[in-house]
């Protein structure tokens, strides 16, 4: 039974390495797709808005990773 664990672990783990990169991925796009439309902007402005986010999100994420790195060192 201990294999199916195991297996499961490995293809999550093919899409997921990050837990928190993802949860906070998640948690953007709620944020986004609730609290957007109640503003009135542009879809332009709400286009630069999602991908600003996601952006800081990766630049947060590979920071904390690099670090990580280098402690390890």
């Amino acid at each position: 039974m201990n294999w199916i664990t195991n297996i499961v672990r490995e293809i999550f783990g093919l899409f997921v390495d990050d837990g928190s990169f993802v949860l906070a991925i998640l948690i953007w796009l709620v944020v986004v797709r609730w609290t957007m439309p109640h503003l009135r902007i542009s879809p332009i402005a709400v286009g630069t808005i999602f991908f600003a986010g996601l952006a800081l999100i990766l630049v947060e994420n590979a920071t904390r990773y690099s670090r990580r790195r280098q402690l390890r060192k």
